[in-house]
């Protein structure tokens, strides 16, 4: 799978990015590839003038690296962003954030001019969401009182807990509900019943942002558009 992602970056990094470009860079695996390989046309002279809105201290730490030079949004706003995802289904509706940013994620890719390029391997393409657990972003404050309500919902969620077994922090300084739905016939009106919740702040349903994606297939790489 990671040559798959590896090929799916390469050709969306191709495919849409300019130079004199600004770039949202996402967080995760796959997002990674995208970084390192603007990092390399940067290096060879084959990009000029790419600046990069990281998601995550991971991301901008990745990208300082590789030398791609950093902005922030209150300084410019990204044409695109270019992001991994967790699970892609029809009309590239998409749930994120099992890397642990995905508020980040969606700020970036709600400012960009076009929204949102996903780069994924063949493994998370679904007919439906909600295949694996739904991430909500949540205040720390009455994180109790919060869960109990996305439960109202119909899922099941659970705080998520970091290596040391403390609750996971967000970059922001938010914890994370994992939720688990049977499953997800209207990503939208999720979307919308998650943020009428006092303390969830915001979900890992990503509907109406992205407008292309590069997917990883085993006898090559699938760029998909909104509609296909």
């Amino acid at each position: 799978m990671e040559d798959l992602k590896r090929a799916a970056a390469e050709r969306a990094v191709a495919e849409y990015i300019e130079s004199r470009m600004v770039v949202g860079l996402g967080t995760g695996s796959t997002a990674s590839y995208v970084v390192h390989r603007i990092g390399e046309l940067l290096a060879s002279g084959d990009l000029e003038d790419v600046r990069g809105i990281p998601t995550s201290s991971r991301t901008a730490a990745l990208a300082e690296e590789v030398g791609i030079p950093l902005v922030s949004l209150s300084e410019a706003r990204p044409q695109l962003t270019i992001d991994g995802a967790d699970e892609v289904g029809p009309d590239l509706a998409l749930i994120k954030g099992r890397g642990g940013a995905l508020l980040r994620e969606k700020i970036v890719a709600y400012a960009g001019q076009d929204g949102l390029v996903v780069v994924a391997d063949e493994s998370k393409l679904v007919e439906s969401l909600g295949e694996g657990t739904l991430p909500v972003e949540i205040e720390s404050f009455g994180w109790e009182a919060t869960l109990e309500a996305l439960a109202t919902l119909g899922c099941e969620p659970e705080l998520r807990m970091d290596y040391t077994g403390c609750a996971y922090m967000t970059d922001g300084g938010h914890y994370t509900a994992d939720c688990l739905f049977s499953s997800i016939s209207d990503p939208a009106a999720l979307e919308r019943e998650i943020k009428d919740i006092p303390g969830a702040l915001e979900s890992g349903l990503f509907v109406g942002l992205a407008f292309a994606a590069a997917v990883g297939r085993s006898n090559g790489t699938e760029v998909i558009g909104v509609g296909a």
